[in-house]
C-alpha cells in the first residue's frame, strides 16, 4: 500500500535553530535532486559590523557557486525587500572589500560553497524566510531572470573581463582631478597656518598646532628671550645636579681613605700584641 506524499506546508527546523529551505535550479529541473539551504536569524553579540543588523540580517549556509549577490536578491526578496547581501567563503568578520581606487582592481573569488548574510530591509522579512514550508523550493533561474552555468557563464565572465579604453581613460581622468584638488587644498591649508604665525601690528603671535598636532614655535624676538632664558635655567640646574655628584663621590674617596688609614693602624696594632705575647723560655 503505497501512501500519498506530505502536504505538510510548515517550516522545517533542524538543530542549531536553522531553518531548512529547498532549492531547485530551474522550473524544468523538476525530477532533479533538490539542493538545500540553512538559514537562522544573524544574531552575534560580538558583532562590529554595523552592515549587519542583528534584527534585519538572515544568515544563509550552503549557498552553491553558480548563486551570486544578483540572483540570491532575486531569491529571498519574494520574502520582502533586499537591502544588501554579502557573500562569504566562511562565518565571520566580514572580507577585506576591494580596492577602491577602481572598479576595475577586484579580486578573483574562488568557486566554492559559501555563506551568505542578506539584510532585508525590514525585520518581517526574515521572519517571512523562517517560516517558508521545506517542500516548496526556490527557484534559481527563470524565463525573467536566466543564470548562466558552463560555457555561457564562462562566455559572460570573459567578455566582462574585458575593459574599454574609453571607460578606463575616464576614471583615470577623474582620479587625477581629485590628486590634484587634493593637494591645492593642503596647499591652501599651510599657507593659512603660515599667515596665522605671523605677528600683528601689536607684537603679538598666534600659536596653534601643525597637522601632526606638534606646537609651531612662533619667530619673535619675545619668544626667542624666553626660550634663551629657559636654555640657561637648564643649564644652571644641570651644573648643580653635577656639583652634588662630585661632592658626594668626593665624600666616598675620603671616607675610603680614612678606612683604610684605621685598617693599617690596626693591622700594627695587632703585630704588637701578637710580639708582646710571644713565649720567652730563655
Amino acid at each position: 500500500m503505497k501512501m500519498a506524499p506530505s502536504k505538510d506546508q510548515h517550516a522545517r527546523v533542524i538543530p542549531g535553530g536553522f531553518t531548512v529551505l529547498s532549492l531547485r535550479f530551474s522550473e524544468d529541473d523538476s525530477h532533479a535532486a533538490l539542493h538545500q539551504l540553512c538559514v537562522k536569524e544573524h544574531r552575534v553579540r560580538s558583532e562590529s559590523n554595523t552592515n549587519r543588523p542583528l534584527d534585519r540580517t538572515l544568515f544563509v549556509l550552503n549557498v552553491p557557486p553558480y548563486c551570486t549577490e544578483s540572483v540570491m536578491t532575486d531569491i529571498f526578496s519574494r520574502f520582502g525587500p533586499v537591502q544588501s547581501v554579502e557573500l562569504s567563503e566562511k562565518p565571520g568578520a566580514s572580507a577585506a572589500s576591494d580596492s577602491s581606487v577602481s572598479r576595475y582592481f577586484t579580486s578573483k573569488r574562488r568557486q566554492c560553497f559559501r555563506v551568505a548574510y542578506i539584510v532585508f530591509k525590514q525585520a518581517s522579512g526574515v521572519n517571512a524566510a523562517k517560516r517558508h514550508p521545506a517542500n516548496t523550493p526556490l527557484i534559481v533561474s527563470s524565463t525573467d531572470r536566466p543564470v548562466r552555468t558552463g560555457i555561457h557563464k564562462w562566455i559572460q565572465q570573459y567578455s566582462d573581463s574585458l575593459i574599454e579604453a574609453s571607460s578606463l581613460q575616464q576614471d583615470v581622468d577623474q582620479f587625477m582631478n581629485d590628486y590634484d584638488k587634493q593637494k591645492e587644498m593642503e596647499a591652501t591649508r599651510q599657507k593659512q597656518e603660515a599667515e596665522q604665525q605671523q605677528e600683528d601690528e601689536e607684537g603679538w603671535v598666534k600659536v596653534t598646532k601643525s597637522s601632526r598636532g606638534v606646537k609651531v614655535r612662533p619667530h619673535s624676538e619675545a619668544a626667542n628671550e624666553r626660550t634663551l632664558q629657559k636654555e640657561k635655567k637648564k643649564k644652571a640646574r644641570k651644573e648643580l645636579l653635577n656639583f652634588y655628584t662630585w661632592q658626594h663621590r668626593n665624600t666616598q674617596k675620603e671616607h675610603i681613605a680614612e678606612l683604610r688609614k684605621k685598617f693599617e693602624e690596626d693591622k700594627q696594632r695587632i703585630a704588637v700584641l701578637r710580639a708582646q705575647r710571644k713565649f720567652r723560655p730563655y
